[in-house]
């Protein structure tokens, strides 16, 4: 691992407790689908996986469906509750989400306006990020039209938290399913499945210290979910495949862990953030903070994002000087064929293009350290002013 590592929204470090879980169950053998007792011993570590996974998230064990991580998991529930919909009632073809969603929601979105004839209608953000209810009701203005609505917990990049219990209130007051990606959510604020009124919600691993390739999709019993993988019928005829086994109890671990010390781990998280931001803004290099900051407070941002814009510079460039002096960090841009492209997150917030190009996202985890924000601190004179120079000569 680099030297400061300050990308833990892209993905973590795997927890020991789940490193420890993936190691033991690897070593067991088995098919939990098979009725032998080597599989009734493998179907046993997914179900007590499934039950302290529910138990961490306020969710019934029935509502964990095991996926390969959060983009299989939104794939599902955007096609699979669309397409249940629609089976139901042809005239709902619209899709309400968000400009600020993850290209794991807007993508199969895109597919289903595109194959299939969907409508997406846009719920659009205000300047800090944050999709407001009357937004959404702006949005589902028609609700006999809609149906489905999408809007993610905790924004990837500039780290704005939704009032999700508001706008699944909303979704239910015209009987709309509601899905969640709530990928950066589980595990670093607190998330209770139940409580929040969603149909739906997407999580992944490897963002909360379980490994890459695990992640859940919870649906509510009575989601209506139409199967986009066919075979054996595993996880309640909607996500067919051979469940692994080990990857769940390492998620459940992961899960657990993560829960168990959010409150801590949130405070001490929130300081380095504070920290991080503040000490970025007194060094008079015009920085700015994208996105919802109340000091002190996860309430609107989540504990460990830092998304800062930099006039005048490209955030590639910041990214590239920042990893040259061991800081390992992302933009927030996306790159397409080698054309840097502003991120559509900030477009989106009405941010001008020319100021969205000089993003970069901080993000702190577990491991992350007084001494990983000092490191920032200390190189982002230099790594500035070398980018606003490159920037000028290009």
């Amino acid at each position: 691992m680099p030297a400061h590592y300050l990308d833990h929204a892209a993905t973590t470090p795997v927890l020991a407790v789940a490193r420890e879980a993936l190691i033991e169950h690897l070593g067991q053998t088995g098919n939990p689908s098979a009725l032998n007792s080597a599989g009734r011993a493998m179907r046993r570590v997914v179900e007590e996986s499934r039950e302290r996974l529910a138990g961490a998230l306020g969710a019934q064990p029935s509502e964990v469906i095991f996926t390969s991580g959060g983009t299989e998991a939104d794939n599902l529930a955007i096609k699979g509750a669309y397409a249940a919909r629609q089976a139901a009632d042809p005239a709902r073809r619209g899709i309400v989400l968000s400009g600020i969603e993850h290209h794991a929601v807007l993508d199969p979105v895109e597919f289903l306006v595109e194959s299939l004839g969907a409508a997406a209608l846009f719920a659009e953000p205000d300047d800090r990020g944050v999709v407001t209810v009357d937004a959404l009701r702006d949005a589902v203005r028609d609700p006999s039209s809609i149906a489905l609505i999408s809007i993610m917990w905790a924004n990837n990049e500039i780290g704005t938290i939704q009032p999700i219990g508001e706008l699944a209130a909303v979704a239910r007051e015209h009987g709309i399913p509601i899905h969640s990606d709530a990928v950066q959510a589980v595990g670093h604020v607190p998330v209770d499945f139940a409580a929040s009124g969603l149909d739906l919600l997407s999580l992944t691993g490897h963002k909360l210290g379980g490994p890459v390739g695990t992640g859940a999709l919870l649906a509510r019993r009575d989601a209506k979910l139409t199967p986009q993988l066919h075979g054996g019928g595993q996880e309640r005829l909607v996500r067919s495949g051979t469940v692994d086994a080990a990857g769940a109890a390492a998620l459940a671990a992961a899960v657990e862990a993560a829960v168990g010390m959010l409150a801590v781990e949130s405070a001490r998280l929130i300081t380095l953030r504070d920290n991080l931001i503040q000490g970025a803004l007194d060094l008079d290099l015009g920085i700015e903070v994208t996105g919802a900051w109340t000091p002190g407070s996860a309430m609107d941002r989540l504990p460990g994002n830092v998304h800062l814009r930099v006039p005048g510079t490209d955030g590639d460039s910041l990214l590239f000087l920042l990893d040259a002096a061991g800081i390992c960090c992302a933009t927030g841009s996306a790159c397409t064929a080698g054309v840097p492209r502003a991120s559509h997150v900030l477009l989106a917030m009405g941010i001008p293009e020319e100021d969205a190009r000089g993003a970069i996202r901080l993000s702190l985890g577990h491991t992350s350290t007084q001494a990983d924000v000092a490191a920032v601190l200390a190189a982002l004179p230099e790594a500035v002013a070398r980018a606003r120079r490159a920037r000028g000569a290009a």
